[in-house]
């Protein structure tokens, strides 16, 4: 007997070994059917039975059937389940339990239970949970998809739900931190130069209250320019180590959503005590700087200071009286900084053309809400010469920074982007190679040819280039070792101007303090803290865009019920369809391509190219414009369908 179960054994095993298999991610489709995609860009049909023991996203092990020429998989094995931790919302029917994930592909409605330390009396039908996938079919001795309700994140009927649930999503704080309310001046064995007499200012967003920069210039009788630059200092009240510093560390950023702020640091910190206000005495790390005139940097000094703001500016105030527009005028010994700070900053702007990079000016869209959080209008503010003036600013005292932490100390927290990854740096050459554009590998990975090539692409003004060239881009990241920054164009790139906002800019303040008190420097940031830093500020940025998609849907429903029309740009292309940003809102929708014509056979994609063909002739391509209607827009999953207007 036990022979012939070792021969079974054997004979299954030989059966399996000359199976052919697939391994790869499901994709789930809204017709019941999926697609099982491979690493090296195969897809195989997945029937929907098969679809019924798989979620979307999950990576598995599948057995190929072919019939004729057509493949079909069937999953047989999980290797990575696509769900873990979720949000959800609560389906009760009949005394049953169960959740409908909060996502785009994935509608299966799990059966579920409640947390031990949860009333499942305080739940209802329709709110909105975090739980678990605990068990899945594809496991051993799970029979089917399991799930547990772990939080309660919103009652269905809370006007705070898109901001609730994104926050949940991304595991993110819901509320300001509660550190304590007694902050003394801490005594950090600092001289802090009196600059109180100096009439240094801020200019901000008129609704901003948690003000980290303020701003001395003069003009240098020998040429060029004297750019004090005084930044607010929490480390002056937070000890590293104490609780605010070790919630500071972990939230990592301040978190800025439409209507509602999560801060880094306790509110009385980030929008009292530490903040730049107007005739308010402020300890400040600050830095004054030399800008020659044909805007290149001069010397710099670091040191602890007091300050006060003389002024409270406001942006269009600024740009308006700076451009001849309105009433508002600033006091004659601030309009005469102005005006210096308006010819540095050309200054910069020109010397970074040449010798960096500069990023092209795109307008903010800022949402204008109720108390309810009803979106009443969406406002475009474009970059106008105030904002840049600050920018330059800071940009210049950053690089200061980076060039403060590499000599004296050789790490800090760095900002560093690479404009390709190496693993990628083949592939866009090969790209370039066929748009006719010769480059040598170091134009794509070495910082002084990289800004000789972005030059001579941004002087084609070719849209599509672009859209296609930013497939093989890397990412910016956090690292304690000094970095180029590729898309600045800069060798070195330190925050330290937005403490109240940013962790990594607070380690940099402390690493300043110790040179500055000739003391030695504490062993360089760890890898996990970095990483930490740039994983936080992803999720910071996904929290922001999805709490917009949430809002823009509500606000265009109307918009797409009328089917209004509007100018939008093409921003990525893929084998369903183009996804379009529209210039007036900055919303995007999704053009789907049966939409494009009526005979989807005659519409060919080009998802790699980024090209669209109909009836053989080429129609849209990234970076296009065109007009498009709305036809629909779906509040369940945060997305605008549109359709070409012509």
């Amino acid at each position: 007997m036990l022979q012939n179960n070792s021969l079974l054994a054997q004979l299954k095993q030989q059966i399996r070994d000359t199976t052919p298999r697939a391994e790869g991610v499901i994709k789930a489709t809204e017709k019941g059917f999926g697609f099982l995609e491979t690493d090296n860009g195969e897809s195989y049909f997945v029937p929907p039975p098969a679809m019924k023991q798989v979620l979307h996203g999950d990576r598995v092990e599948a057995v190929i059937h072919e019939n004729g020429d057509k493949k079909s998989v069937e999953p047989e094995k999980l290797i990575e389940a696509g769900l873990d931790r979720f949000v959800a919302r609560v389906q009760k029917r009949e005394g049953r339990l169960a959740v409908v994930p909060d996502h785009p592909s994935i509608r299966n409605v799990l059966k579920s239970r409640i947390k031990n330390s949860l009333d499942e009396d305080s739940i209802s039908d329709g709110d909105w949970v975090v739980a678990r996938l605990v068990r899945h079919p594809l496991k051993e001795n799970d029979r089917g998809f399991f799930a547990q309700i772990d939080e309660l994140v919103a009652k269905a009927d809370n006007p705070a739900v898109p901001w609730r649930v994104t926050l949940a999503r991304h595991a993110l704080e819901q509320e300001c931190p509660d550190a304590g309310s007694d902050w003394p001046l801490r005594d950090e064995g600092l001289t802090r130069e009196d600059l109180t007499a100096q009439p240094f200012f801020t200019i901000d967003g008129e609704k901003t209250r948690d003000m980290d920069d303020a701003l001395h210039v003069s003009v240098r009788p020998e040429g060029g320019w004297q750019l004090s630059v005084a930044i607010a200092d929490p480390t002056a009240y937070v000890e590293e180590g104490h609780a605010a510093d070790l919630g500071a560390r972990t939230r990592a950023f301040t978190v800025y959503l439409p209507g509602q702020n999560v801060t880094m640091l306790p509110e009385q910190l980030a929008d009292d005590l530490c903040s730049l206000w107007e005739d308010q005495e402020r300890p400040a790390l600050a830095c004054t700087l030399n800008i020659n005139a044909d805007g290149s940097l001069g010397d710099y000094r670091f040191f602890a200071a007091n300050v006060k703001s003389h002024a409270k500016l406001v942006y269009d105030n600024v740009s308006d009286w700076i451009e001849g527009q309105g009433d508002w005028a600033p006091a004659d010994n601030i309009a005469e900084q102005l005006t210096a700070l308006r010819e540095l900053t050309e200054a910069r702007t020109a010397w970074r053309n040449e010798h960096a990079l500069v990023f092209k000016d795109r307008p903010d869209y800022v949402f204008e809400l109720d108390e309810a959080g009803n979106v009443l209008a969406i406002n475009t503010e474009e970059r106008r010469i105030a904002n840049r003036m600050i920018e330059e600013s800071m940009i210049a005292a950053n690089a200061c920074c980076a060039d403060f932490l590499a000599s004296h100390i050789g790490h800090g927290i760095f900002n560093v982007h690479r404009a390709f990854e190496p693993e990628k740096a083949e592939a866009a050459q090969e790209f370039l190679a066929s748009q006719e554009i010769t480059v040598d590998r170091e134009a794509l990975t070495e910082l002084t040819h990289y800004k000789e090539l972005k030059r001579a692409l941004e002087s084609r003004d070719d849209a599509w280039l672009d859209a296609r060239l930013r497939r093989f881009q890397g990412f910016t990241s956090m690292s304690a070792q000094p970095g180029p920054h590729f898309g600045l164009g800069l060798p070195a790139y330190a925050t330290w101007t937005s403490p109240i906002r940013k962790y990594g800019d607070m380690v940099n303040h402390r690493l300043i303090k110790r040179v500055l008190k000739s003391e030695q420097a504490p062993a360089e940031a760890s890898q996990a803290l970095t990483e930490q830093l740039t994983e936080r500020r992803r999720l910071n940025r996904m929290a922001e865009r999805d709490v917009k998609d949430w809002l823009y849907v509500r606000f265009l429903t109307p918009a797409a019920q009328n089917q209004d029309t509007f100018e939008a740009d093409i921003m990525a292309i893929n084998r369903g369809g183009m996804r379009v940003r529209l210039i007036e809102n900055g919303a995007t929708a999704f053009v789907p391509a049966p939409l494009m014509h009526s005979d989807r056979d005659k519409v060919v994609i080009d998802d790699k190219e980024g090209r669209i063909q109909i009836e053989g002739e080429e129609r849209y391509k990234l970076g296009d414009s065109l007009r498009v209607a709305l036809v629909e827009a779906r509040e369940e999953t945060r997305s605008l369908v549109a359709k070409p207007a012509e």
